[in-house]
């Protein structure tokens, strides 16, 4: 989301917020606060355990966000997020500006299957403008919601390709395989099954590593887990780092994973981002049949696609592509290439800005 409003140049963003956080690592000075009801505790209670359904904006909210929207002259609202969008609805139903709601995963697949939040996703998809998928697999559930079809477009995340660019990489002549997954440490992103596989492939090569980078809820139970499969000289947990940081890590490591899968919660990927940067890289990826991941990845041609959970698979093809390194190379190659085609930034940030300027501009008579 960041790269895409930094990216925007024919349209002027205003972001506007109740709270912000990590300024030094995101800097953007247009940031407008919005007024937060000082009764929101009531609203968890009342609506989410008691009711169980989507909070939503108070009145005082709805004030407060159109008179930002007055005060800086917008043209149009793009909330991310289907989530927000359901918190925003009391501001929907009377929108003063074209309103686009854009959904990215578990926006989509977690706590919408009663009846009561099937009943606000419709009212959301009646009341906005537009509709933004991250993934086809995202788009298809939006359609099983009520999503109208003609409300609804794919706009794919974009990989800034003069940062993450193709390197060619060799194989470790000491055997020191150094392996890779950048992600917040949540439970969909696999994370327990990669360090399981990573046990495996280490018991054929002794010198080989694994970072974990990223930070997250999990990372205790998987520190945990580390030390009881005695890896904990050979796993590193590097925590939160920054870009310049991540690129070191893909162009130093010589595999990536990502093997996402679907909680009970229903939470799943669209397309996850470090997957999308490995791959820019050429770094070839082991990932998942899962969410929108294979629209990214072709397997055998621009990665390795394993079913969700499979840890003999997953392991398997580590062994394999260890031995194989024209099938590594052709991988690396083609991924980079595939990321070029469909993920590029700049062409992303295009395609944003021209659903921004149809909504907003007035239709030039032919």
């Amino acid at each position: 989301m960041y790269r895409q409003v930094v990216g925007l140049k024919e349209v002027t963003p205003i972001v506007l917020t109740f709270k912000r956080e990590n300024s030094g690592r995101f800097p953007f000075e247009a940031v407008r606060f919005l007024r937060r009801s000082h009764l929101r505790w009531l609203r968890r209670i009342w609506s989410v355990q008691i009711r169980k359904v989507p909070p939503r904006a108070y009145p005082g909210e709805v004030r407060s966000i159109r008179t930002l929207l007055a005060e800086d002259h917008c043209k149009l609202l793009h909330i991310y997020f289907g989530n927000n969008g359901l918190f925003w609805l009391p501001l929907l139903h009377r929108c003063p500006v074209p309103t686009v709601v854009s959904f990215h995963g578990a926006d989509v697949g977690v706590n919408v299957d009663s009846p009561a939040a099937q009943r606000l996703f419709l009212q959301l998809f009646a009341s906005c403008t537009l509709v933004l998928a991250r993934s086809e697999s995202i788009a298809s559930s939006l359609l099983e919601l009520g999503c109208p079809p003609a409300k609804l477009r794919i706009q794919r995340a974009g990989i800034p390709l003069d940062t993450f660019h193709y390197i060619s990489r060799r194989k470790p002549t000491d055997g020191a395989w150094r392996l890779l997954q950048a992600c917040r440490l949540i439970a969909k992103k696999g994370l327990e099954l990669t360090i399981r596989a990573f046990a495996a492939f280490s018991k054929g090569h002794p010198n080989a590593s694994l970072t974990i980078a990223g930070d997250g809820p999990l990372r205790g139970v998987l520190e945990d887990l580390a030390t009881r499969l005695r890896l904990s000289g050979r796993i590193y947990f590097a925590g939160f780092v920054n870009q310049s940081v991540l690129l070191d890590l893909y162009r130093e490591s010589h595999l990536f994973l990502h093997p996402s899968e679907q909680t009970q919660d229903g939470d799943r990927e669209g397309i996850p981002n470090s997957l999308l940067e490995a791959m820019a890289t050429g770094l070839p990826c082991i990932t998942t049949r899962h969410g929108g991941i294979p629209e990214a990845v072709t397997h055998l041609e621009s990665g390795i696609l394993v079913r969700e959970s499979d840890l003999e698979g997953l392991a398997d093809w580590l062994e394999r592509l260890a031995r194989d390194g024209e099938l590594r190379d052709s991988l690396g190659i083609r991924a980079a290439r595939m990321i070029a085609e469909k993920f590029d930034l700049t062409t992303q940030i295009e395609k944003l800005e021209e659903v921004y300027l149809s909504l907003t501009e007035p239709c030039c008579p032919k």
